[in-house]
C-alpha cells in the first residue's frame, strides 16, 4: 500500500507564514496528505505525534514490521 504523506514540524518562526500555506495547498492538490507539528509538541509529546502518524499511515502492520520503540524488559519481573 503507498501512502503520500508529508510531516512537518515547525518552530514558531512559520505560526502565520503565507509560503507554509501555499506549499500545503500545492501538496494537498497533488494528493498528499500534510501532517504539521509544532516542534514543542515533538519534544513535549513525542509518543502522541508518533502515533498520529502511525494512524495517517493506517496504523501498524503487525508486531514485526512496526515493533514498539519502548518494548517492555525481558524475562519477567514483578516482586
Amino acid at each position: 500500500m503507498e501512502v503520500c504523506l508529508a510531516v512537518e514540524v515547525d518552530g514558531g518562526q512559520h505560526a502565520d507564514s503565507g509560503y507554509d500555506e501555499a506549499r500545503t495547498k500545492f501538496l494537498m492538490e497533488c494528493g498528499w496528505r500534510v501532517l504539521r507539528f509544532w516542534n514543542t509538541d515533538v519534544l513535549r509529546n513525542p509518543e502522541g505525534v508518533a502515533a498520529s502518524v502511525l494512524e495517517a499511515l493506517g496504523g501498524p502492520r503487525n508486531a514485526d514490521t512496526c515493533p514498539h520503540p519502548n518494548p517492555p524488559p525481558l524475562g519477567g519481573g514483578g516482586d
